[in-house]
């Protein structure tokens, strides 16, 4: 975690404390670090989903640009013949 930690007051379920309650008590960790641990993970997979969605829109440009090389070649190719 960049910088230091920020004090929150937070509401959350009762069923959801005691699975944190239990995680913490499992790790030897305490709740705030479950907790934290959890949004790293969510943060973590929310980068991933962007990346990847910037992956698929790339690959479809460099098709299209592909694409349009392949025809620019032949034409070349096939003035030449």
């Amino acid at each position: 975690m960049a910088g230091g930690a920020v004090k929150v007051t937070i509401s959350l379920p009762h069923d959801l404390v005691a699975v944190a309650d239990e995680v913490a008590q499992e790790r030897n960790i305490s709740r705030s670090k479950v907790i934290s641990l959890c949004l790293q993970d969510l943060a973590a997979a929310r980068l991933h989903e962007e990346m990847a969605e910037g992956y698929r829109a790339l690959a479809g440009e460099n098709l299209r640009f592909a694409e349009a090389g392949v025809g620019m070649a032949n034409e070349v190719l096939s003035e030449r013949e």
